[in-house]
């Protein structure tokens, strides 16, 4: 059996130029990413919707970037697409009717390489992976209305947080409690994937959150 490596391509150009005839014609995509920096051409991989089907997970990260979550709330209002967050770890992943999977890799040199891979087995194990992690996940507009307070005051206590803020005066400026300004902090932190505050600016600035 053949253990020979996918093949892996470099930038999104060169990505582009070797999966857009898939796109054109594919019945069904599903795509999986952590935050606004993924896919860094995004709106470039999506289908035309309507589409056969759709489907889009996220992590929270996502949501921080007004233009990206008013993007995601479009797709998800359109016939056969489906948006769902999760913050769970995922694998940075687009689908193509089960039949190829791009998996995102690392960025060397300025430009991300991407492993396209074809052989069924591997795209049938990767398939399975997203669809065990999209019914974990939930629907977008479920996830708004849980988190609708943290969605307002995220780009606020992301300034904050840059500013060296104490949580008292914080709090205070944003006429919550201190308990509940940390529990926001934490939230956050999680949403960007951040083990610190100090990471979480340093993540918000990549992002171009702040």
């Amino acid at each position: 059996m053949s253990l020979d490596r996918p093949p892996v391509v470099y930038g999104e150009e060169e990505l582009l130029a070797r999966t857009t005839h898939l796109f054109a014609t594919a019945s069904e995509v599903w795509c999986a990413a952590l935050d606004v920096s993924a896919w860094a051409t995004r709106r470039r991989f999506d289908v035309p919707v309507p589409a056969p089907r759709l489907r889009k997970l996220y992590r929270p990260g996502a949501l921080l970037d007004p233009s990206m979550a008013q993007h995601l709330r479009v797709v998800a209002q359109s016939r056969d697409a489906e948006v769902r967050i999760t913050p769970d770890d995922i694998n940075e992943t687009i689908i193509i009717d089960r039949r190829l999977a791009i998996l995102a890799g690392d960025v060397r040199g300025g430009r991300r390489g991407y492993g396209v891979v074809s052989e069924s087995a591997v795209v049938d194990n990767v398939a399975s992976l997203f669809e065990s992690a999209w019914r974990s996940a939930t629907d977008l507009a479920v996830y708004d209305a849980q988190h609708a307070e943290l969605s307002e005051l995220a780009p606020r206590v992301l300034e904050l947080l840059a500013t060296g803020c104490k949580d008292e005066i914080a709090a205070r400026k944003l006429a919550l409690s201190v308990r509940t300004y940390r529990r926001r902090v934490a939230e956050l932190m999680n949403a960007l994937g951040a083990e610190s505050r100090f990471q979480a600016g340093v993540r918000a600035r990549e992002l171009g959150l702040i």
